[in-house]
């Protein structure tokens, strides 16, 4: 059998060069993705931090709603320091003409009547800078929460959130309120008003689904105590969920109100999907949500943030859900056929790196490409540039799940230097602990996948 030749791009000796700073769209000469190719992970970290919009950028658009003229900062500050060097919550560092540029232009699309999806999509894949609450604003767009006409945004808006109201209601409800509300309602005034002031119901009128030791199948009590052990999980996990993040951790009042938010969320979730329910890892995808939303600078977005972050979590889940059901993992849909198409695909674009792991050092990529793929890579970079490669997985008019395989092998590419250098052992390590990299070099070279021929 004849060896399939390594792509000349993959050599290239201009791998040890500076990376760009940006990746562009496409260049229509192949050529340049030939010289403009950067370097083996292991440089330092260079990803692109948000920025805080300019007075001009702000003025030149003002959509009603969620994008509006900045408020004055509230008592309580929303933003969560990402590093030592941080203003208001927000990365510091210099920002560049082009993320200006962009910003400008996406204030400047959302500010129109109609939002015209193609060019939305082509201009936060390339990152969204964060100023004027752009990313919540493009992000509920690109997840179909907000419809494109602008004009019925706030109608959406006050649906949506009544319906998750009316949810938790519903849903959250222990099962004594229910017991109290019910007496409450049916209640006379002969002799049972005496036990309205207890909270209890005379024997003859509990129903058998009503009483806690009931073990029927319509029991509120029983479906609560069944639940128990889902809510126990979800609270857990929830306590985990960016413990190095104020926003998320901590004894503050700020950071349990944010934890209750992602609690009530999956409880909802789960109780509303009984086929999946939770599973753990929910919680960090539905972490970077809620943190966008929640750091809406609309005062009004941002108090409400819970509801919208619950039906962009359902949008963004409908399409890895089958990834967290366990029945399905070996069917066409399952996250082990996922994980052999990300092998396929690095075959495709690089056959030596696939031979060397598969085949001559057995790395099942379920080693690490299930982590990968079913927390959408939340947990192998820093929460900054999580966000902008969720710009990216959020903007494919496909959906995410072919992009994100694209980013998974170019993770990959990005280090094969060291990676074929090393044996079972070392390479688990590596990609188990994936290192520091540029974040805008490595969505530049997963887009080229997107159109290079091996």
């Amino acid at each position: 059998m004849v060896k399939k030749r390594v792509p000349e791009w993959l050599n290239n000796s201009l791998w040890s060069s500076i990376p760009p700073s940006s990746y562009p769209s496409q260049s229509p000469d192949e050529d340049h993705f030939l010289r403009r190719y950067g370097a083996d992970t292991s440089s330092s970290s260079a990803s692109k931090p948000p920025i805080t919009s300019s007075p001009a950028a702000e003025s030149s658009a003002q959509p009603s709603v969620p994008v509006a003229t900045r408020p004055e900062p509230p008592k309580e500050e929303v933003r969560d320091p990402l590093s030592t060097n941080s203003d208001n919550g927000r990365i510091s560092g210099s920002s560049s003409a082009e993320d200006i540029s962009r910003q400008a232009l996406l204030v400047q699309e959302l500010s129109r009547k109609v939002i015209n999806m193609g060019e939305l999509r082509r201009l936060a894949s390339q990152g969204i800078p964060d100023g004027a609450g752009i990313r919540s604003t493009v992000w509920k767009l690109l997840l179909g929460y907000l419809p494109l006409d602008r004009r019925l945004w706030s109608s959406e808006l006050a649906k949506k959130r009544s319906q998750y109201k009316h949810f938790k209601e519903e849903l959250l409800m222990n099962p004594s309120e229910i017991t109290r509300r019910l007496e409450k309602s049916t209640s006379s005034e002969n002799e049972e008003a005496k036990y309205e002031t207890s909270g209890l119901l005379l024997r003859s009128d509990i129903t058998h689904g009503e009483h806690p030791l009931s073990l029927g199948n319509s029991s509120i009590w029983n479906q609560f105590f069944q639940d128990s052990e889902i809510r126990e999980q979800i609270d857990r996990d929830v306590k985990r969920t960016y413990p190095e993040m104020y926003f998320f951790s901590g004894d503050s009042q700020f950071a349990k109100s944010n934890q209750e938010a992602l609690r009530n969320i999956l409880i909802v979730f789960a109780k509303l999907n009984p086929g999946i329910r939770y599973v753990q890892g929910m919680n960090e995808i539905l972490a970077p949500l809620f943190y966008v939303f929640r750091n809406d600078p609309n005062e009004e977005n941002a108090a409400l943030a819970e509801a919208d972050t619950f039906f962009c979590f359902v949008e963004l889940l409908s399409g890895f859900r089958d990834h967290f059901c366990q029945q399905l993992d070996n069917s066409v849909v399952g996250i082990r056929f996922t994980i052999t198409k990300l092998s396929m695909l690095l075959k495709k674009h690089d056959e030596e790196l696939w031979r060397h792991l598969e085949i001559t050092t057995k790395v099942n990529p379920q080693f690490y490409a299930f982590r990968w793929i079913t927390l959408l890579l939340t947990q192998e970079f820093n929460f900054s540039d999580s966000l902008i490669i969720w710009d990216t997985l959020l903007s494919d008019p496909d959906g995410p799940q072919e992009t994100l395989l694209r980013i998974c092998c170019a993770m990959l590419i990005l280090v094969r230097r060291r990676l074929l250098a090393g044996d079972f052992t070392s390479i688990l390590k590596l990609l188990q602990h994936y290192p520091s990299t540029n974040i805008n070099h490595l969505l530049y070279v997963a887009n080229k996948l997107r159109t290079t021929a091996p």
